[in-house]
């Protein structure tokens, strides 16, 4: 069998967390070679930054069962597939295993700076499809150098693109001043610095998903060993039966259990909740902050901020390429309508596979939690089937290619925006700058929360 010079070249996959050392696993599974490009200083470097937080779904649901295959004969043994793994367990247990089975596929301080087609700007039509990608790569020390390569894969994620606290899209006015005093990620309260951080302290969590669910729990748990912890938890929208995500309802438990568990800090009067507010400013008071809405609305002070609104792709270093993404979501325009938030309630994503993923430039594939944009309704086993469907296209196996099989479990909430993202309900009224003080509310017993399913 002819072999051409393009398809000598490796494939480049961009990231090496979980679905892109899956791609990686797949494509030595089919023969091809995978280079991996990792940013960081380690196999999951994104994963390892949140090293505390326990996913909510199971050992059994987070191992790519071909990256499995290449383990194996390494000696690896599989952890108990129905206990939870942390981010850490899951980067040390798994990836860095995965990593090594790998071998030298995989080059870590290897940034991505730029991806484009071999001697052709985004521009030019000609020949184009018959060209290699060049991939610029800038490594720690400092050297650059391009890399040919036959086919690109990103997952590269989003973890470094986290959504601003303004309520419009863009930073709230004051937000980059007050960075001192703002975070964007779950805080680590096991850490004692982090920990002095917030103990005794009253801070503001912005956010209505899994990430904002986490913090709520941490700081509750702190309030209970340190007196005078206090969270203020910030909704854009109003609260409804939908904000806590599926509780019982869900079929990952631990999912469930984490809006619970939210609900619950509310509950025990360890945060209060203040819906329709919809940050346009955060303004320093002395030492502390103060949050002011678009509606002219002004909380009481605040000694920090935990901004959990979600993450962005960084599309930059793709930029001499033809992307075919939805204006809304950033997504591939074939995907979007499967995943959109406006529309999904249940957490349910169709099938999809290397069709949806596909874009006016051939043979390059947005994976993973990128291939979703902005919307936030992403599990691992999603990005495992990706790749199986992506990998298999590559190969020229068509009918694999095509054959998607992706069932997620449900959240057991329906009339809600997905999995995590803000509930649909009526914004509060805005009445101006002359509105009156915003009124926390404390969540009773007689609240409504998410029963059933879809």
């Amino acid at each position: 069998m002819h072999v051409t010079a393009a398809e000598q070249l490796p494939v480049v996959v961009i990231g090496a967390g979980p679905t892109g050392l899956a791609a990686a696993a797949h494509l030595v599974g089919r023969g091809m070679e995978p280079l991996v490009l990792e940013a960081g200083a380690q196999p999951g470097a994104a994963v390892r930054a949140w090293s505390h937080v326990r996913l909510f779904s199971p050992w059994g649901e987070v191992i790519d069962p071909v990256a499995e295959e290449l383990l194996v004969p390494t000696g690896w043994v599989k952890p108990d597939p129905g206990t939870y793994p942390t981010g850490g367990d899951w980067a040390s247990d798994y990836l860095q295993p995965l990593a090594e089975a790998l071998g030298d596929r995989v080059r870590v301080g290897s940034r991505v700076t730029g991806v484009s087609r071999s001697g052709r700007d985004r521009t030019v039509d000609a020949d184009r499809s018959t060209r290699p990608f060049t991939v610029r790569v800038q490594y720690v020390d400092g050297r650059e150098e391009l890399i040919p390569a036959r086919a690109v894969i990103d997952a590269s994620g989003t973890w470094g693109g986290p959504g601003p606290a303004g309520g419009d899209g863009l930073p709230a006015l004051g937000e980059r001043a007050a960075a001192d005093r703002i975070s964007y990620r779950v805080p680590d309260l096991r850490d004692p610095l982090v920990r002095a951080r917030y103990a005794g302290k009253r801070t503001a969590v912005i956010g209505s998903g899994a990430s904002a669910f986490t913090a709520l729990a941490s700081l509750a748990d702190l309030a209970r060993e340190e007196g005078g912890t206090r969270a203020v938890w910030i909704l854009r929208r109003g609260i409804s039966g939908a904000t806590f995500g599926g509780g019982e309802a869900d079929q990952l438990p631990a999912r469930g259990a984490l809006g619970l568990a939210a609900k619950a800090a509310v509950d025990g009067g360890a945060a209060d909740a203040v819906t329709g507010f919809r940050t346009e400013a955060i303004e320093r008071a002395g030492e502390r902050l103060v949050l002011v809405a678009e509606d002219g609305r002004r909380l009481d002070p605040v000694d920090e901020v935990i901004v959990l609104t979600g993450f962005r792709p960084d599309l930059a270093f793709l930029d001499e390429l033809r992307l075919g993404l939805d204006v809304r979501l950033q997504a591939p325009v074939k995907l979007a309508p499967l995943i959109d938030p406006n529309q999904h309630s249940c957490g349910t994503v169709y099938p999809h596979g290397f069709k949806e993923l596909s874009h006016p430039e051939s043979d390059l594939y947005l994976v993973g939690m990128k291939s979703y944009g902005r919307a936030p309704n992403f599990l691992a086993l999603t990005g495992y089937e990706q790749v199986r469907s992506v990998v298999a296209a590559l190969a020229g196996d068509r009918e694999s290619a095509e054959r998607v099989e992706l069932v997620l479990p449900e959240t057991g909430v329906c009339g809600g925006s997905g999995l995590f993202d803000e509930p649909v309900a009526e914004e509060a009224p805005r009445s101006g700058c002359c509105a009156p003080a915003p009124e926390p509310i404390r969540l009773g017993a007689g609240t409504p929360t998410a029963t059933g399913g879809c």
